[in-house]
């Protein structure tokens, strides 16, 4: 009985807003709901049709009266109403029968601005939120993979999303330096479609871009190099065609983000307090966020920095595991919060 009446005053909520997936943190039970950032709406209209999963079905198979659309855009709210139908339908979900509005952690990234924080707040507070506070997303995903983040000593988190590349150097339970990219996984999936239309005169989509990068992707070269065959509309002829890609070639198209990602990094270590850097050559780099499931990211940046660098345990629940924890310790949620009541 008493464990019934506890659920209904369960009002703590930590939600990683993505611009590729969202995922959302109820505390003591952990991540229940994990889905794509995608929203269908009416044509013309503000009126939801599908969220999540079964909106990311339809994105390019819609009729003219129904638009799939992704309302984040490099990890920043680019459609305001949308975004608030969306948090309000992943509030409910997990937030249902309760007596009291939840108290909510939604992490952004380091770069936002004030405008920007002001549209996530106002999104989660409309979507039904009693208290909003924003987390920094690389101190949400070093504190979800377990980076002793409280010493003082330096920790370097580096989380490739799906809009933004988010990298900071931490120590005492504060930022000591960040940098915000607005490089990520979007960024790899739109390089494909350009290549497969240099290359190949061959239009494809973005569900089949990403499929690409996730089937033959890889940042550093592989012991065995794999292909597949990729369906697209030919531009010439205007009819379908089927070709057979090479991951050699993925990864020459996926040079160039790649190399604005390792540009980033040196930057963030040049800044880097020298006895803090003493601790990095031991401590080394931690990779999160969807990037780092690239075939051979972690070698790459290893052979770039020439530090040890390590892949989180589950790289694309770092940020959504941080911003459970941090609503354990409410203090400490204070500290790190960029605001307090909403």
């Amino acid at each position: 009985m008493f464990e019934q009446i506890k659920g209904l005053f369960s009002n703590d909520i930590g939600i990683d807003l993505g611009t590729a997936n969202s995922l959302v943190y109820v505390r003591d039970v952990g991540i229940i709901l994990r889905e794509p950032s995608v929203v269908a709406i009416q044509a013309g209209t503000t009126n939801v049709l599908a969220v999540g999963d079964e909106a990311k079905r339809m994105l390019g198979r819609t009729p003219g009266s129904i638009v799939a659309i992704r309302p984040m855009k490099d990890g920043v709210i680019a459609d305001f109403e949308v975004t608030e139908s969306m948090l309000r339908y992943f509030i409910q979900k997990v937030h249902h029968r309760k007596l009291i509005a939840p108290r909510v952690v939604v992490a952004v990234p380091s770069g936002i601005t004030e405008v920007e924080k002001r549209a996530v707040k106002d999104s989660a507070t409309h979507a039904g939120a009693r208290e909003v506070y924003l987390i920094e997303q690389p101190m949400a995903s070093a504190i979800g993979v377990g980076l002793p983040v409280h010493e003082p000593a330096g920790n370097m988190i580096v989380d490739i999303g799906g809009g933004t590349c988010e990298m900071a150097i931490i120590s005492l339970a504060g930022i000591v330096f960040s940098r915000s990219l607005r490089v990520g996984g979007d960024e790899f999936d739109e390089t494909i479609v350009a290549h497969m239309k240099r290359a190949y005169n061959l239009m494809v989509g973005e569900r089949t871009a990403e499929e690409i990068k996730i089937c033959l992707g890889s940042a550093y070269p592989m012991e065995q190099e794999l292909s597949m065959e990729v369906k697209g509309r030919d531009l010439s002829a205007g009819l379908p065609r089927t070709i057979t890609v090479r991951s050699e070639e993925i990864r020459e198209a996926l040079k160039e983000p790649l190399s604005s990602i390792l540009e980033s990094i040196r930057i963030t270590l040049e800044r880097c307090p020298p006895e803090l850097a003493a601790d990095l050559v031991d401590r080394g780099i931690v990779l999160a966020g969807g990037g780092a499931l690239l075939r051979g990211i972690e070698r790459l940046v290893a052979e770039e920095t020439g530090l040890p660098v390590h892949i989180a345990e589950d790289p694309l629940s770092a940020v959504a595991e941080g911003t459970g924890r941090v609503l354990q310790e409410l203090q400490f949620l204070k500290r790190v919060a960029f605001t307090a009541k909403s």
